[in-house]
């Protein structure tokens, strides 16, 4: 497969990812049953002093889910526009940290949050690794 095709593939998972994962940052305060939302209830209404200000579990979670869109849209637009020339040597230099990253949230997105998510980021980041191994055989020594 063309380096080109498997980037904006990897770009896609993510955005996959990106649409699941906004649903699920907007959504996590509705409470499937009364078990899950006496929890829920407890991460928004228990206050804590943290660094010279009251916060909760609640303030935490959706300011780290937050913070998650914003990692994988930069990630969407980083791997179109590697796309767009997949033999320059910024390109080869950026992959392998991408690519690795990815896998690495794979892993963890199956110990601490559901498979979907995690074969979603690895589906990515074997499609960087894939395009990155197909630049290197176009053209050896593009390190």
């Amino acid at each position: 497969m063309k380096p080109k095709f498997l980037l904006r593939l990897a770009a896609l998972f993510v955005l996959l990812h990106l649409i699941g994962h906004s649903i699920g940052a907007l959504t996590w305060k509705q409470s499937p049953n009364a078990a899950i939302g006496r929890v829920i209830n407890s991460m928004q209404t228990q206050h804590f002093d943290f660094m010279g200000r009251s916060v909760t579990l609640g303030n935490f979670y959706s300011g780290y889910g937050f913070t998650m869109l914003f990692v994988l849209g930069l990630l969407v637009v980083l791997f179109w526009q590697l796309s767009n020339n997949p033999e320059n040597r910024m390109t080869t230099r950026l992959l392998l940290p991408l690519s690795t990253y990815l896998l690495i949230q794979g892993v963890l997105e199956f110990i601490y949050f559901f498979p979907f998510a995690a074969i979603i980021s690895l589906l990515a980041a074997i499609s960087g690794f894939v395009a990155l191994m197909s630049i290197w055989s176009l053209k050896p020594g593009t390190i």
